[in-house]
């Protein structure tokens, strides 16, 4: 897995508010827990949930700043949010871990 593109190209999928191949990323179990807004997002249900509320919901556009990539199952972002909220911009994080060339758990949070 080239862990360069897929990051990429999930941001991709997220920039165009395209909900079924931002899913496409996740294992059908992943878990992606974000303390900003105080609870974990289970499943691909709960995933589309998140995605539909905070990043089409907002209109939000994510820009990746700094991508490190820990090993083959884990690598950290740091990236922009633009959008439809009160700050107008925000700088987040991102913690993923991959099983099978997917996302298996996520970890979002804003940084204050």
């Amino acid at each position: 897995m080239n862990i360069n593109n897929f990051i990429n190209d999930w941001l991709l999928a997220s920039n165009n508010f395209d909900t079924e191949k931002y899913l496409e990323f996740y294992e059908s179990e992943a878990i992606l827990d974000d303390p900003s807004v105080g609870r974990q997002f289970i499943g691909h249900k709960g995933i589309k949930d998140y995605f539909e509320s905070y990043f089409i919901g907002f209109n939000t556009n994510t820009k990746l700043v700094n991508l490190t990539i820990t090993d083959e199952e884990n690598v950290h972002l740091e990236v922009e949010f633009t959008g439809e909220f009160s700050e107008g911009k925000l700088r987040g994080i991102f913690d993923l871990k991959f099983k099978n060339e997917k996302i298996i758990f996520a970890k979002a949070d804003l940084i204050h």
